[in-house]
């Protein structure tokens, strides 16, 4: 399973230095969570295009980044994004009015297409979009609401992705990745991993004050092997 950080739970003003000491960790996938203060229900601002580009810049062309966007104009402005050096867009359906027109918009110009949908959304919101789409993630907390634990009700939800994707494998489809975001830590990597899920997401779970990343990390994946 890929474990990429989330760097919303870093200390901003040492930025830099945490992604470094997850790279050096083995790291080589970055979540980027954009907050617009509007679309989330906290009216959360987090950081925007100049951010991601100062990451970029920072880490090289060799690590993936994506960026996950809670924004309402996605449509309108995902071309800052990957003007910034993002690998992977991964808008909300709630907020896309025209996903397919989205998603070709950015195959278009070489970036990866993802979709994103709220605990409360259906599968089937996302499912008809499968054949075109690079990546699925499913949140297991709702997006910018603190202090919530792991959904373990998504099950359903995820093994439901996992069968559609796995299916359009079998029948010569795109290789769509299944991502998971929202409380996930070592105690329950494994859970996820039993659903289907490629690629966590984990915030405070890996930046934290009790370890290393790579002391983090570790656990998790030492979880992962139980």
């Amino acid at each position: 399973m890929i474990i990429t950080p989330s760097i919303l739970t870093a200390d901003f003003c040492e930025l830099g230095t945490t992604i470094d000491e997850a790279i050096a960790a083995g790291i080589d996938w970055i979540h980027l969570d954009v907050m617009d203060g509007n679309w989330v229900v906290n009216r959360t601002i987090t950081f925007g295009p100049a951010v991601i580009r100062s990451i970029r810049d920072r880490i090289g062309p060799d690590v993936f980044m994506d960026c996950h966007l809670m924004v309402t104009n996605a449509e309108e402005n995902w071309n800052q994004y990957v003007d910034a050096g993002v690998n992977l867009v991964i808008a909300h359906i709630e907020a896309v009015d025209d996903m397919s027109t989205l998603i070709e918009k950015l195959h278009a110009c070489g970036c990866q297409a993802g979709a994103v949908l709220n605990p409360a959304t259906p599968a089937d919101a996302i499912l008809p979009h499968l054949p075109n789409l690079d990546l699925i993630l499913v949140m297991s907390v709702v997006p910018g609401k603190g202090g919530q634990s792991f959904m373990s009700e998504m099950e359903e939800k995820t093994r439901t992705f996992r069968a559609a994707i796995d299916a359009q494998i079998v029948a010569g489809g795109r290789p769509t990745k299944l991502m998971i975001d929202g409380g996930i830590k070592a105690h329950n990597i494994a859970q996820v991993a039993d659903w289907g899920i490629e690629i966590a997401v984990v915030g405070s779970g890996l930046i934290n004050d009790n370890g290393t990343i790579a002391e983090n990390l570790s656990e998790i994946q030492n979880a992962l092997q139980q």
